[in-house]
């Protein structure tokens, strides 16, 4: 079952945290920008209230949470009601699907995985961004996560275990990225992102469907 409740009934909380982040989110959107296909159609799952599709130009998104889809909406993306797991398309249709954040609050991530193989043309994309939780801030979420309204439902993931679920959904040609490679609450400016991982917990991981 999706799990949805913190994000219904804390929506204005969730959007905020953008704007309270600022340098954080951009690092980010940094980091999986440098990962993105530039050309192609794509599609975004979890895509929450839009923060990452909208400066990114993905214009599709599925979320299973009302509240998201509709801040999602204000913001230009067409928000289709859905869960990774069980996604509302046809075979072949997209270019990439892109995940931010989004595993850690699944059911099932090799599910979601065969999923987004299966929606993805030959030779497309997935992109997954997502908080290493061998890294300092995913060390720091798992100590604190009953102090969070949205951490305490997360299942955090190293890259060793997304690298293995990766491989058993038949992706190939792994590359990695990284940012946020300190304390984020120490720092005054956008993160660098470097290749690989290991030192940075954001993480993000373009992992490829092959051609037939």
């Amino acid at each position: 079952m999706a799990k949805i409740k913190p994000f219904e009934e804390h929506a204005s909380e969730y959007d905020a945290w953008f704007e309270d982040n600022r340098l954080i989110y951009e690092s980010e959107l940094r980091a999986i920008n440098e990962q993105l296909p530039k050309i192609g159609e794509g599609l975004e799952v979890g895509v929450g209230s839009g923060r990452f599709a909208g400066p990114l130009g993905i214009r599709i998104g599925v979320d299973p949470s009302q509240k998201m889809r509709e801040l999602a909406r204000d913001r230009g993306i067409e928000a289709i009601d859905g869960t990774a797991e069980k996604l509302p398309f046809k075979d072949s249709r997209f270019g990439f699907v892109l995940m931010v954040t989004t595993i850690c609050f699944l059911d099932n991530v090799e599910e979601a995985f065969k999923e987004a193989y299966r929606v993805l043309k030959p030779g497309g994309h997935l992109i997954i961004g997502f908080i290493d939780k061998n890294s300092h801030v995913g060390i720091s979420y798992q100590q604190h996560r009953n102090e969070s309204t949205f951490y305490a439902i997360a299942t955090f993931y190293s890259c060793d275990e997304i690298i293995s679920l990766l491989k058993k959904s038949r992706f190939k040609n792994l590359n990695f990225k990284q940012t946020i490679l300190g304390d984020p609450l120490k720092t005054n400016k956008i993160g660098r992102v470097k290749d690989g991982y290991g030192e940075g917990s954001f993480i993000v991981v373009k992992a490829s469907k092959q051609i037939a």
